[in-house]
């Protein structure tokens, strides 16, 4: 079998989970593979991918509040010791959350479907406060 590859782009709102599981299944399904492995990439420092929970959507709302909480904006008193400031106080916190969380996923193939779970999705986790244009690769092999 020959590798197949695709670059799906992504419009974020601002911090949040984004689920694109959908393009995935279609990419899966379109390159007819049997048994084979889905790795995607995103190509950004600042959000990153996660498969999560897709039925409940405060599952979605409480990651964005953890890892708020957990890396608060650079304008936070907690937050004085960072250097890296140009591009707002969300800049830095969205590099370090990128830094903790996958920014790469592998998902096996088997009998042309993706071996999800039945409530797992496909997310990408925007870090940053406005909204951005992601890349996301998928490449099955």
């Amino acid at each position: 079998m020959a590798a197949k590859q695709t670059r799906l782009a992504i419009e974020t709102r601002g911090a949040g989970l984004y689920e694109f599981t959908d393009a995935a299944v279609r990419f899966v399904r379109e390159a007819a593979v049997d048994l084979g492995l889905l790795t995607l990439f995103v190509r950004h420092t600042s959000c990153s991918l996660l498969i999560q929970e897709n039925a409940d959507p405060d599952v979605q709302r409480d990651l964005v509040a953890f890892f708020t909480r957990l890396v608060p904006p650079a304008d936070d008193p907690s937050m004085a010791y960072l250097t890296h400031r140009a591009e707002g106080p969300d800049d830095m916190p969205a590099h370090i959350k990128a830094a903790v969380l996958p920014v790469t996923l592998s998902i096996p193939v088997s009998g042309g479907r993706l071996a999800l779970g039945t409530w797992q999705g496909i997310y990408l986790f925007e870090h940053r406060t406005s909204p951005h244009r992601r890349e996301v690769v998928l490449h099955l092999a």
